[in-house]
């Protein structure tokens, strides 16, 4: 008997205490692999979602790219054509009445500006509005600034 106990409590023992802190063991590495799946399917599932914020950010921007560079081209063709019908008002047509009309017109209409801005300042007794101001500001901004750029041929 005291063999029996000998070999159940030397060997077997150690053989049965083995396999039972073996199989705690492979149980609580089985739990911590799938914790760690867990964490790991987190934080890829977030990675994910900034790659697309990243890809919707950098697709708005292109389009914005896009957008600021459409209205710079149609400023500057907008621009350019102001140019254009500036340019074009000066010129002769080749038809004599309509050269004669084209002509007279802007003088025309700076002599009744002119007329109305004296009519404006002799009613008041010389004391000059805003809007008087504004006026007669923008009648000498148009003449000098034309007659010298045309100087220039601009």
């Amino acid at each position: 008997m005291s063999a029996l106990i000998s070999f159940l409590g030397g060997s077997a023992f150690r053989m049965i205490w083995g396999e039972v802190s073996s199989y705690f063991t492979r149980k609580q590495e089985h739990a911590l692999e799938i914790e760690r799946m867990k964490v790991q399917g987190d934080l890829e599932a977030a990675q994910h979602a900034r790659n697309l914020e990243s890809i919707r950010v950098q697709a708005d921007l292109g389009v914005k790219t896009i957008q600021v560079q459409a209205e710079a081209d149609l400023a500057r063709t907008d621009a350019a054509a102001w140019a254009d019908a500036v340019a074009a008002v000066g010129r002769s047509t080749g038809i004599k009445f309509l050269d004669i009309w084209n002509g007279s017109v802007r003088p025309l209409l700076a002599t009744i500006a002119i007329a109305v801005v004296l009519f404006e300042i002799i009613k008041n007794g010389f004391a000059l509005s805003e809007w008087d101001r504004e006026l007669v500001s923008a009648i000498l901004g148009i003449y000098v600034a034309d007659r010298t750029l045309g100087k220039r041929g601009k």
